[in-house]
C-alpha cells in the first residue's frame, strides 16, 4: 500500500489527547459486548480486560493467526480487543472478587455482559458496586435487558437478529428467512452501549452521578431494521424479504466482467443516462421498440409508485406481461458483462445514476478512496514478529483523535502493572491468590 500525506483529519495523530483518556473501563464482556469497549478504547479510555485465568471464551473464535490454533492468535480476540490491557480474575473466588472492587474504585465504567442475575448473585451488581464508587456508569448488556419474561433466557446473537426482526428480512421472499452471520446482533447491541455509556458519562459531568445503562440485543436489532416497524405501525405491512429486490421490485443485484453490482435496471430513476450510454454502445438490442420504453417509465418508479405514474403510461403493462421485465433484465444483464465494476461506477456517477460495486474485504482493502484516507493502520505484534493491518476508526476527530497504540493483550499481560503497581499487592499476596485460583 503506497505511502500518502497525512490528511488534515488523520484520526492516528500521536499528538493531541484522546476523547476519553482520563476514563477508565472495566470490561467484563464476552463476544456480546467486546465491540462496545473496543470503541471506547479506541477512543483513548483506558479499558481493562478482565478475563477468567484461561482467558475470555472468545479467545477460542478463529480464524486464528497463521492458522495456529491457540488463544493468544484468536484474529477476533486480534480486532476486537485492541488498545485494552488484560487482567485475569476468577470472578467465582471470593478473594478475586475483592480485587475487583477495589479497581471499581478507580473506574469510571464497568461493562458486563453475563447472563441476568450471575452479577448480583456474586455481589457485583450495580447496587452494590455503587456504594463502593457513586459515580460509577455499569453498563449491562444482555439478550432481552435486566427485566421482562425473557430476561433470563440465554440469548446468543442468532436470537438477537431473529428476534429483533432482522433475520426475517434476510434472503429470498421464496425462501426461509436468512441468518446475515457475522455477530451483527452483538455488534449493534455494542455500538448502542456505548452511546449510551458516553450519554451516562455526560450526565455524570453534569450531576456528579452515576448509573445503570440496560442494553437489550433485542431492542438494538429491533430499532436499527430501517422502516419495518413503522411500517407496520402506519399502513399494517409486513416489510418482506426481498433478495436482490432491494428497493424496486425489479432485481438490482447483478453479475458484471469482474464481479457484481447493485443497481435496478437502467439505474432507477435515471433510466434514460443509462439506456444512452447503453444504446451509444451498440447494446440497447430492441429495447428502442415503444412497449420496452413504456416498461422502463414503469420499472423507473417501482410497484409501490406506480399510481403516481403520468396518466398515459399503463399502470398495470408489467403485471399483464412480466416477461418484458425478464427481457430488459437480460439486456441489462448482457450489457453489465462487457464492462468492470470500475467502468460501471465510473460512468455511472458521471452520469449522476446509482450504481454501487459490490465489496468484498480485498476489495476494501486496495479501494483508493480508504487508501487516499490512510483508512488501514499498521499494529506491531512484537511476539509474532508481525505487523498486521487493522481497520481505522469509524469517524475521525480533528482535535480528539482516535488511535490504535497497541495489539490486542496476551492473557494477563498487565496483572503485575495492575496488582503490583497500582493495587500495591506484594508477590506474596498474588501468588496466595493466584495457588488458591483467583488470578
Amino acid at each position: 500500500m503506497p505511502e500518502k500525506d497525512t490528511p488534515a483529519f488523520n484520526s492516528f495523530s500521536a499528538d493531541k489527547p484522546a476523547a476519553l483518556q482520563d476514563i477508565r473501563v472495566l470490561d467484563l464482556t464476552t463476544e456480546m459486548g467486546v465491540y462496545c469497549t473496543k470503541l471506547l478504547a479506541d477512543l483513548g479510555a483506558d479499558v481493562i480486560r478482565v478475563e477468567s485465568p484461561k482467558g475470555n471464551p472468545a479467545r477460542s473464535l478463529g480464524p486464528y493467526y497463521h492458522d495456529e490454533s491457540d488463544p493468544q492468535r484468536s484474529l477476533f480476540h486480534f480486532h476486537f480487543n485492541t488498545n485494552k490491557r488484560s487482567i485475569t480474575l476468577n470472578l467465582e473466588n471470593p478473594d478475586a472478587r475483592e480485587v475487583l472492587k477495589k479497581l471499581v474504585k478507580s473506574a469510571e465504567v464497568l461493562v458486563e455482559s453475563f447472563p441476568v442475575g450471575y452479577m448480583a448473585k456474586l455481589g457485583l451488581d450495580y447496587d452494590s458496586l455503587k456504594k463502593l464508587n457513586p459515580g460509577l456508569i455499569y453498563c449491562s448488556i444482555s439478550g432481552f435487558g435486566q427485566e421482562g419474561p425473557y430476561s433470563k433466557y440465554k440469548a446468543p446473537d442468532i436470537v438477537g437478529v431473529a428476534m429483533g426482526g432482522l433475520m426475517y428480512l434476510g434472503g429470498y421472499p421464496d425462501e426461509a428467512p436468512f441468518y446475515p452471520g457475522a455477530f451483527q446482533g452483538y455488534h449493534l447491541a455494542s455500538v448502542d452501549a456505548a452511546i449510551g455509556i458516553l450519554i451516562a458519562l455526560y450526565h455524570r459531568d453534569l450531576t456528579g452521578e452515576g448509573q445503570h445503562v440496560d442494553m437489550s440485543m433485542e431492542e438494538s436489532v429491533c430499532e436499527a431494521i430501517e422502516m419495518g416497524m413503522v411500517l407496520w405501525d402506519v399502513r399494517k405491512v409486513v416489510r418482506k424479504r426481498t433478495g436482490r429486490r432491494v428497493f424496486r421490485d425489479w432485481n438490482e443485484v447483478f453479475p458484471c466482467e469482474d464481479g457484481y453490482v447493485m443497481c435496478s435496471p437502467f439505474g432507477g430513476a435515471g433510466w434514460q443516462k443509462i439506456f444512452e450510454w447503453v444504446d451509444s454502445e451498440g447494446k440497447a438490442a430492441d429495447l428502442k421498440e415503444p412497449i420496452y420504453q413504456q416498461a422502463l417509465k414503469v420499472m423507473a418508479w417501482g410497484q409501490m409508485d406506480v399510481a403516481a405514474l403520468p396518466p398515459d403510461i399503463d399502470k398495470e403493462l408489467l403485471t399483464k406481461n412480466p416477461q418484458l421485465v425478464t427481457h430488459i433484465e437480460e439486456v441489462w444483464q448482457q450489457f453489465l458483462m462487457t464492462h468492470t465494476r470500475e467502468e460501471l461506477f465510473k460512468n455511472c456517477q458521471e452520469r449522476d445514476v446509482r450504481l454501487m460495486p459490490i465489496y468484498d474485504s480485498k476489495d476494501i482493502y486496495e479501494d483508493p478512496q480508504m487508501v487516499e484516507r490512510n483508512f488501514f493502520v499498521d499494529v506491531k505484534h512484537p511476539e509474532l514478529n508481525a505487523t498486521i493491518k487493522y481497520p481505522g476508526g469509524p469517524y475521525r476527530f480533528k482535535d480528539t483523535p482516535w488511535r490504535i497504540k497497541s495489539r490486542a493483550p496476551l492473557i494477563g499481560e498487565h496483572n503485575p502493572e495492575l496488582y503490583e503497581k497500582e493495587l500495591g499487592m506484594s508477590k506474596d499476596e498474588i501468588a496466595i491468590l493466584k495457588k488458591s485460583g483467583g488470578i
